[in-house]
């Protein structure tokens, strides 16, 4: 709502590295139908991997969390979910399938918002897709659980099904009215969701939902093979940071969207880099293989194995990844784990971080 008032579009001002971004993001966007035309197997690989990535970032961003396996099984096997963990992970599966296969005609309504709520929590007792009833605050939590500090308060329950409609209005006035950037609308409807903070719980998953449904509407479909939950998840000190710097003066409507605008888009940017990678380089040469795999390993946050570098890497034979992982260890890049057949390798931090 404040971010897509016309009157503050209109004195938004891009720099020329913002405008040499979007055209960037345009050129990805172009050459996307090129690349997925690929081997059907590795899209379908990566379209697997994506959305198990997805339902596990997404979750465990809101300290939701359940074994690798238990997940894989969830997402590619349909399993029964077994506890509350699984229970929220299964029904971000199922608000994921629903957006993967009809988000063109999903538009970005109340309807649509409170129906993508409602499926996160269709295995759960607490019932979904109702704003919420109380007023909510967004704040950073310790380890232990208990508050830090207060990050954010946002729209008062009183006022959120007002603010719901505006905002959705606006967004429908920004791009058929006004003709604004969907680059820019986009990032900034998600922004104005997470500021109105409209349900009790599960305003982040939401949000991450409805960013991957409103770049569909654009054709910036990157989110189909590669997990943006991922990468959020993979820089969240970033996300919340910026998430936090662009809220100051929001109600007033004098609040500073670059931050976020530019993280969103540095994320956009990077699943197209990880995208075209991936799939132009599983049938071309030896060399190529070999880089394939090393990016995968330095994408690792946490300690892997090989079958988790073989579904990263589709059509790289196990005896190719077991060689490179061997001079990745020789090079001192990465440390093994454990040993023999739950042995797992770490990539190193400092190598990871340039240092």
């Amino acid at each position: 709502m404040q971010s897509l008032l016309l009157k503050y579009l209109a004195g938004l001002s891009l720099t020329v590295d913002d405008a040499k971004t979007l055209q960037r993001l345009g050129e990805y966007k172009g050459r996307q139908a090129l690349f997925t035309q690929q081997t059907p197997q590795i899209l379908n690989s990566l379209k697997t991997l994506a959305i198990i990535e997805s339902s596990e970032s997404s979750n465990r961003l809101e300290g939701v969390t359940a074994p690798k396996d238990r997940i894989e099984a969830l997402v590619t096997k349909n399993s029964t979910p077994q506890n509350r963990s699984e229970q929220e992970i299964a029904g971000y599966r199922d608000a994921l399938n629903l957006i993967h296969e009809s988000g063109p005609h999903m538009p970005f309504t109340n309807n649509v918002i409170l129906q993508l709520h409602s499926m996160l929590y269709r295995y759960l007792p607490m019932q979904g897709g109702k704003w919420k009833g109380s007023d909510n605050e967004i704040i950073e939590r310790n380890a232990d659980s208990t508050v830090r500090r207060i990050r954010f308060k946002p729209t008062s329950a009183a006022d959120t099904p007002d603010a719901m409609d505006q905002l959705a209005l606006r967004y429908k006035e920004s791009i058929e009215t006004y003709h604004q950037e969907p680059l820019v609308v986009v990032p900034l409807a998600i922004l104005d969701f997470l500021y109105v903070h409209p349900f009790v719980d599960g305003n982040g998953r939401s949000a991450r939902l409805l960013t991957l449904l409103l770049l569909y509407h654009f054709g910036y479909e990157v989110g189909r093979y590669i997990s943006l939950e991922r990468i959020f998840e993979e820089s969240k000190e970033t996300y919340y940071e910026t998430l936090e710097a662009s809220s100051k003066n929001w109600h007033e409507g004098k609040h500073n969207v670059f931050p976020w605008l530019r993280y969103f888009w540095g994320t956009l940017l990077r699943a197209y880099q990880e995208f075209e990678e991936r799939v132009g380089q599983n049938d071309t040469a030896r060399g190529s293989k070999t880089e394939h795999v090393k990016s995968a390993v330095r994408r690792r946050i946490a300690p892997f194995a090989i079958s988790d570098i073989e579904k990263d890497c589709p059509g790289v034979s196990r005896d190719m990844i077991r060689l490179v992982l061997r001079e990745m260890k020789k090079d001192g890049q990465i440390t093994p784990q454990g040993k023999g057949r739950g042995a797992r390798w770490l990539f190193s931090g400092d190598l990871q971080r340039g240092k």
